[in-house]
């Protein structure tokens, strides 16, 4: 292993891997509730041509893995993908990102495939608010997978909350107590604009992000936790990302905050991000995109995809724009994975 770093000297050793663009759930941040024009099968990558820059990637310094979609447990065997990267030795953690709807069923042998742990999107602990934001009726059906996830030793089993104003900034405490009474790893994530075209009522907007009508920074939502005691500064919370994470006195979970907005991490970012058909993106704001689908079709050489690797890695931008009205405009957030 050699290692990895980009030209700002920013130590690179993170993947993040959408294995699909598909998901039964439609969020109105993240996807039209009309769905979007999805890849066929023949276009997104197989399991083992992710296998393969997963190998070579880990080969250059990569030791962590996040599985994402879309919603990644739509895609057939995905335990089969999850126990060829865990047979390669220097990926020290392999995580998964999902909406939790199919977790019950494949937590177990997710697990037994070498899974280490997962984070579940849930932006709301209301059944009725939480099928007009993601349009699907089973709410119990995600706070089961939750747990069964918990049971089988998937931990850290952490809560991604979008926050957004009007919509859920009311369940902002009823989220905190739980890392009170349960245990819970809730981590407060700021709305974040992705593409111009999302539908108004999401990730979208014409102005600088913090403009948009239901933006709410970390601080205020913060400030809206000291009713429940005085938040101690916590680092023991393991994971690649950048959450700061806090807990209440006695408290056996965490509360995390991630700022893409109001105090964007880009200094510290350190990853790149495959989408299902094969285009390595080294910013998710940006359409900045390297395509190794062709040379691994073509068989080429591990030096090929290193090569491959290198170049979008030395085009990863110092930061993002979001203060400059500057998005993202080929893709929705649903193909690429947050």
């Amino acid at each position: 292993m050699t290692g990895l770093s980009d030209i700002f000297n920013r130590p690179i050793n993170y993947l993040r891997v959408s294995v699909t663009d598909r998901c039964n759930l439609r969020c109105s941040y993240c996807m039209p509730a009309q769905g979007i024009r999805l890849l066929s099968h023949d276009d997104i990558l197989s399991y083992e041509e992710i296998a393969t820059v997963a190998r070579v990637a880990a080969e250059m310094g990569i030791n962590k893995l996040r599985l994402t979609g879309g919603e990644p447990l739509v895609r057939a065997r995905l335990a089969d993908l999850v126990a060829m990267i865990a047979k390669i030795e220097t990926i020290d953690d392999i995580s998964l990102t999902t909406n939790g709807v199919l977790l019950q069923e494949y937590a177990p042998e997710l697990k037994k495939a070498g899974l280490k742990r997962v984070n579940v999107s849930l932006d709301t602990l209301n059944p009725d608010k939480f099928q007009r934001i993601t349009h699907y009726r089973n709410l119990d059906e995600v706070l089961q997978g939750i747990k069964a996830a918990r049971d089988c030793g998937l931990e850290p089993v952490k809560i991604n909350v979008v926050v957004m104003r009007g919509v859920n900034d009311d369940e902002i405490l009823d989220f905190a107590r739980l890392t009170i009474k349960d245990g819970w790893h809730v981590r407060f994530i700021e709305l974040m604009p992705f593409a111009t075209e999302n539908p108004h009522e999401g990730h979208a907007t014409r102005s600088r992000a913090d403009l948009h009508p239901q933006f709410m920074p970390a601080k205020e939502i913060m400030e809206r936790l000291h009713s429940l005691g005085k938040l101690e500064s916590s680092d023991t919370m393991k994971g690649n990302g950048p959450a700061r994470y806090y807990r209440f006195p006695k408290s056996t979970g965490t509360v995390g905050f991630i700022t893409p907005v109001s105090e964007h991490f880009c200094i510290h970012c350190n990853r790149l991000r495959l989408t299902a058909e094969g285009k390595l993106r080294p910013c998710l704001l940006s359409d900045e995109e390297i395509d190794l689908r062709p040379a691994l079709r073509q068989g080429a050489p591990s030096q090929k995809i290193r090569q491959l690797i290198t170049e979008a890695i030395q085009t990863k931008p110092r930061n993002h724009h979001l203060a400059q009205e500057t998005v993202a405009i080929k893709r929705r957030m649903s193909q690429v994975g947050g």
